[in-house]
């Protein structure tokens, strides 16, 4: 079934070329162009578009089928096009000539525009709430170990006394920062395109500002070009949300595979969660950390495959756009099964709480004794010259008992105001409007 097809039958291997993937990426939103539909036909109801007993009818359809896509069960025929036509088709099987009617005022781009919204807006939320799961993780390591000392370095040179509070709790605000990013892409997603149809409005008395309650969104895309200029801006500006997440999760399992190497043994992992060697006995492979790493790496390169698509297309629709969901919709997935390992890793790891005993640590304290001097009266440079001559002639005794006070160093986590910081941020998304309009849609 073609919404647009008339007495001309396109060529078989001409569909299959521009229908693409597009089958296959339209389950992921079938609950969502439920959604929209369930919306619309309100809408159009308001303005008398449809009869009243008409309205009830499509609702508790739309409703039915709505339980089918939120059970995975529901399928697009083959011959069908795509998960529009499929709604719509269903409707009119069950319905007749009142199925017909949901399209009026809207168009496929309208429609797949709010589909992408509405489905982002959900992944988001999931994101979300794997961010912040993370999040807890390491913070709960990072009071727990928070007087365990580690090696700091720069230029992968030794460098200073850090712990693994601080490494733990760096990561922790990292996300607290890329859920300030995600809060920017959830804003830009959470406006609402439908009544746009093909990108020029509409001649029927449309109220969009319904459609807007109804779905939970927080504005509409006011200009109708604008709306449809979106596609694929939406896309772009949330994958640029979903890299900031995904590059402090590739920074994390870089250093957990340096870390649990033999060379610096500072953490292991159980034995259960590492691999093996077909040739050596001894092997116990970090491949969940490497995996992960190499999974954010890709998903960091998603911004620019869109940015690529899209760069030189004018506004207005072009079929480019439809590649978009090719690339961006399994981003969340495989985001979040990373987010979800990492978890389960930073729980179990074990934390070597000896490593500064082993004397090739020593000059990380060279940095101590200066300051300890210049508090007792020698200028920086002074006291920089001193201990740098002492480490040249090899005389430089360490003394390991530190003690740093000021925010966000070793003796002063910050903890609670990483925690406040991030907590602040999560509010800002006020999922809980969504929940109780797409509940009320659907109940």
């Amino acid at each position: 079934m073609k919404l647009w097809e008339k007495s001309t039958k396109v060529d078989e291997k001409i569909e299959q070329f521009t229908v693409g993937k597009d089958r296959e990426m339209d389950l992921y939103l079938a609950k969502y162009d439920v959604l929209g539909s369930l919306a619309h036909i309100a809408m159009l109801e308001s303005v008398g578009l449809l009869k009243k007993d008409e309205l009830e009818v499509l609702t508790a359809e739309l409703r039915n089928i709505y339980q089918i896509a939120e059970q995975k069960e529901f399928r697009i025929e083959d011959g069908v096009e795509d998960v529009h036509s499929q709604v719509e088709l269903i409707l009119t099987r069950k319905l007749g000539d009142v199925g017909k009617k949901i399209h009026s005022g809207r168009s496929r781009n309208d429609q797949v525009l709010v589909d992408l919204k509405l489905y982002t807006r959900a992944e988001i939320e999931k994101t979300v709430k794997a961010v912040s799961a993370l999040f807890d993780v390491l913070m709960e390591q990072s009071n727990r170990y928070k007087n365990v000392l580690m090696p700091g370095y720069t230029h992968l040179q030794i460098a200073m006394p850090s712990s693994f509070g601080l490494w733990f709790g760096a990561y922790a605000e990292s996300l607290a920062d890329d859920l300030q990013l995600l809060l920017s892409a959830w804003k830009i997603t959470n406006r609402n395109p439908l009544g746009s149809a093909a990108g020029y409005g509409s001649s029927f008395p449309l109220n969009r500002q319904m459609t807007t309650e109804l779905l939970g969104f927080d504005t509409m895309n006011y200009n109708v070009i604008y709306a449809q200029m979106g596609r694929g801006k939406m896309e772009r500006v949330v994958a640029t949300a979903l890299a900031g997440v995904a590059a402090t999760i590739a920074k994390l399992a870089f250093d957990a595979c340096l870390f649990t190497s033999q060379n610096f043994n500072f953490i292991k992992l159980p034995d259960e969660f590492t691999t093996g060697s077909s040739i050596m006995p001894h092997k116990k492979n970090p491949d969940v950390f490497e995996l992960t790493r190499a999974k954010c790496n890709k998903i960091q390169a998603i911004p620019q495959q869109i940015t690529l698509i899209t760069n030189n297309l004018p506004s207005g629709y072009f079929r480019d756009l439809q590649l978009i969901k090719e690339v961006f919709v399994p981003a969340f997935e495989e985001l979040h099964d990373c987010l979800e390992m990492t978890a389960m890793m930073m729980v179990r790891i074990e934390v070597n709480k000896s490593i500064l005993d082993d004397s090739k640590y020593d000059y990380l304290f060279s940095v101590e004794e200066v300051n300890r001097l210049v508090l007792e009266g020698m200028p920086f440079r002074d006291a920089y010259k001193k201990v740098g001559l002492e480490i040249e002639a090899g005389n430089f005794k360490p003394e390991k008992n530190i003690r740093h006070t000021h925010e966000g160093s070793i003796g002063n986590l910050c903890n609670e105001q990483i925690r406040a910081y991030k907590e602040s941020v999560e509010k800002e998304f006020n999922f809980e409007k969504v929940t109780e309009a797409i509940r009320k849609l659907i109940e």
